[in-house]
């Protein structure tokens, strides 16, 4: 990409899509679409400090860009393709041999209602905040890459992968993905999955009713007299299945550590009995939460 194009908006080829594409570099000022536009692809374009607060976009497509130090504050997405393997329509088409990677670097997303279902791709979050963004129902997320991101409010039902599938890391050029120095400790984490990552990396102490533990196979082994000492069998099984699932998940995603919390060892549960289960998980090894 070279960063000393002069930015420019130009029509797509196809006439029935109001759509533009952006190209060169924009720098300290607000993005402005054309009145009637409704998409615009950013292909190999660079924008720095550019102001995209409370601007809707029915479609955005990002190709091989970079957003340094951009406002997406109150922003709404209805179609969100982050890190897209080509531009498509009027653009550049994806040869399937490369998936340039597309980079937002010190930007701010708050209150940023991003589109369900976001197709993140090849993009890379480096300081990025996240704070009470619409980030749920997150899970095409198997390239991203978030490098000292905060992260505030909840955050539900949304995946984050330390290493991409096995088909796509050859046109990605890499066999994992960066996932290091992430802040949680302000965040409400729901039903949201890490695979493959070192959660030692990351910043969870603060999260009340959440533990950062190891040796998660061994703790499961010496609660299970707890929990068939509980009279009621349904409660039993409620435990176990949780159990057996944190367990086989942590063996598999993360070397054998797991951010637990009382909900994730029976959601079914008695609040009484996951307090009293959650306790019992906690005692049984070290904490290895850093703080």
């Amino acid at each position: 990409m070279n960063t000393s194009e002069r930015f420019t908006l130009e029509p797509t080829n196809e006439g029935w899509r109001s759509a533009r594409i952006a190209r060169g570099e924009l720098n300290d000022q607000r993005f402005q679409l054309p009145t009637g536009v409704t998409d615009v692809i950013f292909d190999r374009a660079r924008l720095v400090n550019v102001d995209f607060t409370e601007t809707r976009f029915p479609c955005f497509i990002a190709y091989g860009s970079e957003f340094d130090g951009c406002d997406f504050s109150g922003a709404a997405f209805e179609q969100l393709l982050m890190g897209s393997t080509g531009t498509g329509i009027g653009g550049q088409e994806w040869d399937g041999a490369a998936w340039p990677r597309t980079v937002f670097r010190n930007c701010t997303f708050r209150r940023t209602r991003l589109a369900e279902r976001t197709f993140f791709g090849n993009v890379r979050f480096e300081r990025c905040v996240f704070d009470r963004s619409r980030l749920r129902e997150q899970t095409a997320t198997f390239e991203a890459e978030f490098v000292d991101c905060v992260f505030l409010g909840r955050v539900r039902s949304m995946n984050f992968w330390g290493r991409p599938a096995d088909r796509e890391q050859a046109v990605l050029g890499r066999g994992h993905n960066d996932f290091t120095g992430n802040d949680f400790t302000a965040a409400e984490l729901d039903d949201v999955s890490f695979r493959h990552i070192d959660l030692r990396a990351q910043r969870f102490p603060g999260l009340p009713g959440y533990a950062l533990l190891d040796r998660i196979a061994e703790r499961v082994s010496s609660v299970l007299p707890l929990v068939d000492s509980w009279p009621d069998e349904k409660h039993r099984q409620e435990a176990r299945s949780a159990l057996e699932f944190l367990a086989d998940t942590a063996r598999a995603w993360t070397d054998d550590q797991a951010l637990v919390s009382p909900a994730r060892l029976g959601r079914k549960l008695p609040p009484a009995l996951r307090e009293e289960l959650f306790a019992a998980f906690r005692r049984t090894s070290s904490d290895i939460s850093r703080g």
